[in-house]
């Protein structure tokens, strides 16, 4: 096999593994973010605690899998990614840290619940926002130079198609934790859920639209794309899905929909990046999978390693969520 198949192997792998994780760990942000709208006292906050409580952290080996391979696979990418967007990467890993603590500390400390509940939001919000405009500006282009470093500085992160894209994404992560809550829990908290999830349905629809739009207008070469038109379709047969699911009052199919709508969303990232994995400003210094890749022999001792870890990972995730299957009373 030439690199060239590796390199196309382990552009899927990072892919899938960044799929799972917005599905997994988007359902504990998007709920975490909600709790202020969800849970009006203490009891209904335990409820939203209790119900991402063992398997959150079980979630987010997920991105951590995704960044490692990254850093083995294409290290010229993960090199520039990293130190372009340092700021924004540090803001995320705070935020994460602070809302492990929040919640263990919040079971524990009576006195300042109402300080580690608020932390416990904001830690999941901010993450949940920054993530897609991150994806956003690798997918419209950053500015480096022929060495691949990055040249702009924090607010050049910060233009109108990397914000729709993470407002989009975050709408999806707020939709996925509502679905979860209907799903998962009983009482006030899911009746509230259900109550706004039609509302989040409608913003998600409206920042997909204005995505499509900056797209057409900013970057037309990637409408050619047949599968990123497929990934369109099924994401809007997803939302409709859930609408409906919803509607019926089915929490399960209403998650399920969600989260087939970021596996759609991740389809229309990798169409609209391939063969690229950053793209820059100028067309001639884009991180692709040919220019970023780690040597034939590391991405084939990868490709083994991954062989034979990948199915333990997914059967324990399939084990520990039938173990702790059934709602939050």
């Amino acid at each position: 096999m030439d690199a060239n198949i590796f390199q196309n192997i382990w552009f899927i792998i990072i892919g899938f593994l960044l799929m799972v994780y917005s599905i997994l760990d988007g359902f504990d942000l998007g709920i975490a973010s909600l709790m202020p709208v969800l849970a009006k006292d203490e009891n209904e906050q335990k409820k939203v605690m209790d119900s991402i409580w063992p398997v959150w952290d079980g979630n987010e080996v997920w991105l951590i899998t995704a960044g490692a391979s990254l850093f083995a696979a294409f290290p010229f990418a993960y090199a520039t990614v990293f130190s372009g967007f340092y700021l924004a990467l540090m803001l995320v890993l705070f935020a994460l840290i602070f809302r492990a603590v929040s919640m263990e500390f919040w079971y524990y400390d009576e006195k300042r619940k109402k300080i580690w509940a608020t932390a416990f939001t904001v830690g999941s919000l901010l993450p949940a926002l920054l993530f897609g405009v991150a994806l956003g500006n690798v997918i419209c282009g950053i500015p480096i130079d022929i060495n691949m470093n990055f040249t702009g500085n924090f607010f050049t992160l910060l233009r109108p198609f990397p914000l729709v894209i993470g407002l989009l994404g975050l709408s999806a992560i707020l939709l996925q934790g509502c679905t979860w809550a209907i799903h998962k829990i009983e009482g006030e908290v899911a009746k509230r859920a259900h109550s706004i999830l039609n509302k989040l349905l409608i913003a998600n629809a409206v920042f997909f639209i204005l995505a499509i739009v900056l797209t057409i207008i900013l970057l037309p070469d990637i409408l050619s794309s047949i599968i990123g038109w497929i990934g369109a379709i099924v994401y809007s047969v997803s939302m409709s899905y859930v609408y409906l699911s919803n509607k019926h009052k089915r929490p399960v199919n209403a998650l399920r929909g969600s989260s087939f709508a970021f596996v759609a969303l991740w389809i229309m990232a990798g169409a609209a990046l391939y063969p690229n994995l950053v793209r820059t400003t100028f067309s001639a210094y884009n991180i692709t999978i040919v220019n970023a890749s780690s040597t034939v022999y590391t991405l084939k001792i990868m490709s083994i390693i991954a062989l034979i870890g990948m199915p333990i990972v997914i059967a324990y995730t399939f084990y520990v969520y039938k173990v702790f299957k059934g709602k939050v009373s």
